[in-house]
């Protein structure tokens, strides 16, 4: 496994990423409909999918900065449910994993 430094600054960069992706779907959303309106029912689906786009990198940010907070605390790497290790294979694959294998739905 990568050493904790190494992890957050990965997690750093990837929610630097995230912030730059919402901004940009933002900007997309923000702008004016136009005036066909079959051409709007197209912007109105393309806004619609950028706001579930948007939701789905909010949560990844959320999840980024809960890790970060874990490795901060020093409970990053502990199951929140049993207070078991999760496993570094779970963690390499999911870094934001707050559950072992065992606990995980």
């Amino acid at each position: 496994m990568t050493s904790t430094s190494d992890l957050r600054a990965r997690l750093e960069a990837r929610l630097k990423e995230l912030g730059a992706e919402v901004d940009r779907l933002e900007a997309e959303s923000a702008q004016p409909l136009d005036a066909d309106w079959s051409e709007q029912a197209n912007q109105i689906e393309d806004v619609e999918t950028a706001e579930g786009l948007e939701q789905v990198r909010l949560e990844e940010a959320r999840d980024i900065r809960a890790a970060l907070q874990r490795i901060a605390d020093g409970t990053y790497g502990t199951c929140a449910n049993c207070g078991a290790e999760i496993a570094p294979a779970r963690l390499k694959a999911l870094p934001t994993a707050t559950l072992c294998i065992n606990c995980a739905p």
